[in-house]
Formats: structure tokens, sequence, C-alpha cells
């Protein structure tokens, strides 16, 4: 391996790490902050049914997933599967309030959209290749 991919490697080891952190504490600080319910709640506001299961789905998903994925394994599925849960949180919430988190708006999208870049760029990278010559 050439000292560019090895490069190449490790940032992306450092981003899937700083990702990771970023959303197990997101799951920690929801526990923490008995926010489960009120999600729930939310989500069933909106139409969801089984609100409160999604809620635990996320949460859940956000605690046992993020070291998963911290430590190289299902990269791709995972990295998927919280960029949909992302996604819907820009539909649900974030879009709504517009495109800046501070500055010039409060609450907007451009969090969510970059941590979204940066899981589908994951499973890019490491999504399965087929071996047979095309």
């Amino acid at each position: 391996m050439s000292p560019s991919e090895t490069a190449g490697r490790q940032a992306l080891a450092f981003i899937r790490m700083a990702l990771a952190t970023l959303l197990f504490v997101h799951g920690i600080a929801r526990v923490l902050a008995d926010g489960v319910t009120p999600f729930g709640v939310f989500l069933e506001s909106r139409g969801f049914p089984f609100g409160l299961g999604i809620a635990w789905f996320v949460t859940v998903f956000e605690l046992v997933a993020a070291p998963v994925f911290a430590v190289g394994r299902w990269i791709t599925p995972i990295a998927l599967v919280f960029s949909a849960i992302y996604a819907c949180g820009i539909w649900l919430v974030h879009a709504p309030a517009g495109w800046f988190v501070v500055g010039l708006g409060r609450n907007g999208a451009e969090y969510s959209v970059l941590i979204i870049a940066c899981l589908l760029a994951h499973a890019w990278a490491h999504c399965p290749r087929s071996s047979v010559p095309a």
C-alpha cells in the first residue's frame, strides 16, 4: 500500500471515529435527558405510528451501531441506516428551520447534511465490490 493510500485510509478512519462519537453522544444525551418519550410523542404528532418504538429504535441504534461503526465493522449498512435517520431529521425538524444551524438561522439543516455526506462517503468507500472484471 502506498503512503497516499495509507494516509487516505487513516483520514477515513479519523472521520469515521469522529462521526461515531457524535452519533453515540446524540443517543446518550437523549437517554440522559429523558428525551426518548418526548421524541416518540413528537413522531406520533407528525403521523408516525409507534412513535415511541421508533424513538427507542433510533436511540438504541445510536448507542449500539456507533461503536460498531467506529471499530470498522458493517460500515456500509450502518452508514446507510444513519443517513436515512438523519434525512428524516432534516425532513421533520431541520429543513423547516432553514439551512443554517447558527448565525443567519437557528436549528437548520447544514449540520445534518454534512453528517449525511460523511456517512455516504464511508458507505461508498466500503461498499462491497464485485471481483468480476467489467
